[in-house]
């Protein structure tokens, strides 16, 4: 009887340690990674991305806490539009350089121009009017243009103004330019943590 109970505890042993080494193995994780030589040893290169450093904000109240949430917030939702805009504007006038005359030219920027009303309006109507507002600055960030510039640089002077107008109605100015280093500094602040993917 305790040979055989012997041989029961001895089986469970077993049974419990192969079970643990293959539950171990089965954790093990394999991270290949690219290798470099230094002073004749081959070691692991790993390039670490950048990480972004700023003094930690202090805010007085939690108001300023929840402006600040706004802040991130509206700079997740309206920065892909905005570089969206740079890359349309560099194609349209990378393509632009291509045609052959000013008629071709404007066939071309009418296209655009529907083109973008039907896959934005939507998207923008969603937008509040701090996101807009923000937005405006934000294409002016990506772009080194105001919107008020773009407008009249590609659907001339006439619908400048009109848009413009338009903004004015709301409160808005499509002549409003980014500022970093002043008005926008904690603005500028969000949209790096943002790019840099730390936000």
């Amino acid at each position: 009887m305790i040979k055989r109970l012997n041989l029961l505890i001895n089986l469970f042993i077993i049974a419990g340690a192969s079970l643990c080494h293959a539950q171990n193995q089965q954790q093990e994780k394999i991270y290949l990674v690219p290798m470099c030589v230094y002073e004749g040893d081959t070691i692991p290169c790993v390039q670490l991305r950048e990480v972004l450093i700023f003094k930690p904000l202090k805010f007085k109240n939690e108001k300023e806490r929840k402006e600040y949430d706004r802040l991130v917030r509206n700079v997740k939702r309206t920065l892909p539009i905005a570089k969206e805009v740079q890359r349309t504007i560099i194609e349209t006038y990378e393509y632009l350089e291509t045609l052959p005359n000013k008629k071709e030219k404007d066939k071309h920027i009418k296209r655009v121009e529907k083109g973008l009303k039907e896959q934005y309006t939507a998207q923008l109507k969603k937008l509040s009017f701090s996101q807009g507002k923000l937005l405006i600055k934000l294409v002016d960030r990506e772009t080194n243009q105001t919107s008020y510039e773009l407008a009249k640089a590609f659907l001339g002077p006439f619908k400048a103004g009109f848009y413009q107008a338009f903004a004015g109605l709301f409160g808005a100015s499509l002549k409003k330019e980014y500022r970093p280093s002043g008005e926008d500094k904690l603005t500028e602040q969000v949209v790096l943590l943002v790019e840099n993917g730390q936000l």
